[in-house]
């Protein structure tokens, strides 16, 4: 996998979910803080984003999106001054208004709302390094993806039928993954350091997908750089700067986010999975694993698996 697919995989922690509402102000909506990553979409006239943070709120018209990987508390309403009522998700992963609406002859808004499960024990730094608060405000002519992607959701929630529960859920992956993506690329324009500009320097990027693709193999920082046409020491330095880490530690981070990855989502035994992270000794292992989660890797699976 690509390493934003894999930066996603390592983080998810359940089926995401989403609604869709429409409503005519006044109206609010208030949205607790949550573990995971939520989004709202207009799908349909306008309405303000009370970010939760102590920032200022800001309008968003048709086609904006806004994405809150941060999981902070925030509200969308109308108006700033209107009151808000709580959504909560239920157990099962639903969604409800606790309370009901009054129902307001002013202007419908239109907002596709989602979240999605994310475990940020071991969130790829690509992931952490967004803002708290992504807006991507409808341009003709960028993200199409993301657009497209947005109407196949929309419509699927609007006009439910066979398949709707297999198909959202692919959706809001898709969904997810074209966001990110447009985040990137916006942050990429003019970055000197951290992800974006990572993923957009070859040299880099050579190197982090190799990683990726092949983490058991023995790579060293002169093979790395001799990958992405560059001397260890140029290559390192550019790795670090960008990256944030070097090479061969974050060589070692994506081993063990992989190893906690495959004890909680495999039966495979401990060596194999040893193996397939790039230790020839079970004990090596169990000692790497130990020191990065501050556990060892049996009583971690059976931490993981009692949890579910």
């Amino acid at each position: 996998m690509d390493v934003l697919s894999d930066a996603i995989t390592a983080m998810r922690a359940g089926r995401p979910e989403s609604f869709l509402t429409a409503v005519s102000a006044p109206w609010g909506l208030r949205f607790a803080a949550s573990d995971g990553a939520g989004f709202h979409i207009i799908l349909q006239g306008s309405c303000w984003l009370l970010p939760g943070d102590g920032s200022a709120p800001f309008m968003l018209g048709p086609g904006d999106v806004v994405f809150r990987p941060d999981g902070r508390g925030h509200g969308i309403a109308d108006d700033p001054a209107t009151p808000l009522t709580d959504v909560v998700q239920e157990p099962d992963g639903s969604w409800i208004i606790r309370g009901e609406l009054p129902r307001n002859t002013g202007p419908t808004t239109v907002v596709l709302c989602g979240a999605y499960r994310l475990s940020r024990t071991r969130a790829h730094p690509l992931l952490t390094a967004l803002p708290g608060l992504v807006h991507l405000p409808a341009r003709i002519g960028a993200h199409r993806e993301l657009r497209a992607a947005v109407d196949l959701l929309g419509g699927e929630l609007e006009h439910p039928g066979p398949g709707t529960d297999a198909v959202v859920p692919a959706l809001l992956d898709t969904l997810l993954l074209y966001i990110l993506r447009a985040c990137l690329h916006d942050q990429a324009e003019g970055a000197a350091t951290g992800w974006a500009a990572a993923l957009a320097d070859p040299a880099v990027a050579s190197a982090v997908h190799a990683i990726h693709d092949r983490p058991a193999h023995p790579w060293t920082v002169e093979e790395l750089g001799a990958g992405a046409g560059l001397s260890r020491a140029a290559f390192a330095r550019r790795f670090s700067t960008t990256v944030g880490q070097p090479p061969l530690t974050y060589l070692t981070w994506w081993r063990m986010t992989l190893a906690g990855r495959l004890l909680t989502t495999t039966e495979a035994p401990l060596r194999a999975i040893a193996q397939q992270c790039g230790y020839s000794s079970e004990f090596t292992f169990v000692r790497a694993f130990t020191r990065a989660y501050g556990t060892p890797p049996g009583r971690y699976r059976k931490a993981a698996l009692t949890s579910v």
